[in-house]
């Protein structure tokens, strides 16, 4: 099985909710074996170059096990950021040599 990166973009002017925490913990939950890394929230960002579309920005990152990339876009479609407009970023992982 191939890793893929999750970047999770929200529009600029997001704002949690109350109830967001529980919509990534089932989310989470529900990725089951396939949650290689929970990644972090991204607190703060800036962007070199054309970066995801304007507007939006990173809001965090996790590492999922997939068969191929539609499997990993399979998970990814009812991550919690695309109920605010938004989206996800999916890409395989190069294992650097040695690793």
């Amino acid at each position: 099985m191939a890793k893929y990166v999750f970047s999770f973009r929200v529009p600029a002017e997001y704002a949690p909710h109350a109830g967001t925490p529980a919509e990534w913990q089932a989310w989470f939950g529900g990725l089951g074996s396939a949650l290689v890394d929970v990644g972090n929230a991204v607190t703060d960002y800036a962007s070199l170059g054309e970066v995801g579309g304007s507007g939006s920005r990173m809001v965090a990152y996790s590492v999922v096990s997939a068969e191929d990339m539609d499997s990993a876009l399979a998970l990814a479609k009812d991550v919690p950021v695309m109920r605010v407009g938004s989206g996800v970023e999916v890409g395989p992982v190069m294992e650097a040599a040695g690793s």
